[in-house]
């Protein structure tokens, strides 16, 4: 296996966390790789299906899986995604789960057009705090972090935050 010069990291959440926000910047200062899953599966069609109930495409995940392999074996990726159980333990130094105030998120989830059962699951997965759950069982405890993610204040703490982590480990590591 290739020796990392800088890490991969997941950014991981309830869709309307602030993933995408979150990443797009850290990747403009940091000259990391940004992948958002989403748009790398529309762009592949990597889709097996689609979901009448939520009104979406399945994700493939092994197809998904497949496409990022030898990107991540190189290091240096952000990858963008809300489930994070399927992607290889291995290929992340760190893992970023996002979290808001049901409230920040039931607005932000209303103003992208969630209605119905889709708006009320996805604010039952943050309560239930589903995603950081099952990051929890997919990787190592020590490198999965919860993150605020409510207002501007927190994008600009959590950049900084990470940052700082990515400087650690390439000190560490290289």
């Amino acid at each position: 296996m290739k020796i990392m010069k800088r890490p991969n990291i997941l950014l991981t959440g309830t869709p309307g966390v602030g993933k995408t926000t979150l990443g797009k910047e850290l990747a403009q200062r940091t000259g990391l790789t940004y992948v958002n899953v989403g748009d790398l599966a529309q762009e592949g069609q990597l889709f097996d299906g689609f979901d009448e109930e939520y009104q979406c495409p399945v994700l493939d995940e092994d197809r998904v899986v497949d496409e990022l392999e030898d990107k991540m074996g190189d290091g240096g990726v952000i990858v963008d995604y809300h489930g994070c159980d399927f992607f290889p333990e291995r290929w992340f130094q760190i893992v970023f789960v996002l979290r808001t105030d049901n409230t920040n998120l039931y607005s932000r989830l209303e103003g992208r057009g969630y209605t119905g059962k889709k708006l009320q699951d996805n604010v039952q997965c943050e309560i239930f705090q589903t995603i950081y759950e099952e990051a929890m069982e997919a990787y190592k405890e020590e490198i999965v972090h919860q993150l605020p993610s409510n207002e501007p204040e927190d994008l600009d703490r959590n950049l900084e935050q990470i940052v700082q982590w990515m400087e650690q480990w390439m000190k560490d590591n290289n």
